[in-house]
């Protein structure tokens, strides 16, 4: 946005001059809110149908379960609090499809309802609404949901009765339970090609690399906190997988499974709950990627990325304070 200044000069009755600095009027860029919130469910359609090929009706029911009872709660909150009806922005749209795609196919349709509930009110609203989040309202709806009933995120038992063409393991949880022996037993093309159990939407790593390179292209996320992401995933784990190779999986691995991608392009570069400057992005970015590998390799869960992505929403406001100097500032 391009700023301008008026500038009035009056006298005063002691004969000192007073500047009277005018509300500066600003060119808008043209970017809404529900041209980044169509673009995004865009870039997540290629994982979306993926999902929708591996798990079939199930998975659909649970996408369009999740997008619209988060589009109703919105709705219902905005009347209840008396505000401006947001619903058409696309936003409470983008946060139940992110949320549908995180979940298995399997998922009850009322964990679907309070995870919307949560995404939405919790998450969203009792902020004030969208831009005043703290924290990724999705990533704190997994999160609760995650601490309240862990068993529905169990991949392997959720999904145990799906007739699938590849291994009906987690991958994750082959890896640290059984070491980088199990791990090795995936290839990394089947991974690519999302042949592996997981979340509706996240398990397709070609078709989230290639929405988030879309997302990037288009300028609607900025490349540090997805790329410092992977790279800090990738480091990360590269180190420990040389400390001890027959324990800890590589780290292309870590790349291609659980929530890596859609966590590094589609919910660590949130607007309201991550950092605006370039260096504090790129301290964001890597320090949610080292601390995914940190929860995964020697932690009790099995995917540290939500509550990686939780922790340095968190620290956000912090890293934003390392800023250029102002100009014209002396010391």
């Amino acid at each position: 946005m391009l700023e301008k200044i008026d500038v009035l000069e009056q006298q005063t009755p002691l004969g000192q001059k007073k500047l009277i600095v005018s509300h500066a009027p600003f060119y808008h860029s043209g970017r809404r809110v529900t041209e980044r919130s169509y673009h995004t469910m865009l870039a997540a359609l290629p994982a979306l149908l993926m999902g929708f090929y591996q798990y079939g009706m199930p998975a659909f029911g649970v996408v369009c379960l999740s997008i619209s009872t988060a589009i109703i709660w919105e709705l219902v909150f905005n009347l209840v609090a008396k505000r401006t009806i947001t619903i058409g922005d696309g936003n409470a749209a983008l946060l139940g499809l992110l949320f549908a795609m995180l979940v298995p196919a399997t998922m009850p349709w009322w964990a679907v309802i309070t995870g919307t509930f949560i995404v939405i009110v919790i998450g969203k609203q009792i902020f004030g609404g969208i831009g005043s989040n703290a924290f990724h309202p999705v990533a704190l709806a997994i999160a609760m949901m995650l601490l309240s009933w862990e068993n529905l995120f169990d991949f392997d038992a959720a999904l145990l009765n799906y007739d699938l063409e590849f291994a009906t393991i987690y991958p994750l949880a082959a890896a640290k339970y059984f070491g980088a022996a199990a791990a090795d037993a995936f290839s990394l093309t089947d991974l690519l090609m999302g042949r592996q159990l997981g979340g509706i939407g996240s398990t397709f790593g070609l078709g989230l690399l290639i929405g988030g390179i879309y997302l990037m292209l288009r300028g609607f996320i900025r490349w540090e906190i997805p790329l410092t992401f992977l790279a800090g995933v990738y480091l990360a784990a590269f180190v420990f997988n040389l400390v001890d190779p027959a324990r800890f999986a590589p780290p292309v691995f870590h790349l291609l499974t659980g929530y890596t991608l859609i966590g590094a392009f589609f919910l660590a570069t949130e607007d309201s709950s991550s950092p605006v400057n370039f260096v504090p992005m790129l301290i964001y970015g890597a320090a949610g990627g080292i601390m995914t590998v940190l929860i995964r390799n020697i932690g009790v869960w099995v995917d540290g990325v939500i509550l990686a992505i939780l922790v340095i929403n968190l620290i956000s406001p912090l890293l934003d304070k390392i800023r250029p100097e102002a100009l014209g500032k002396v010391g």
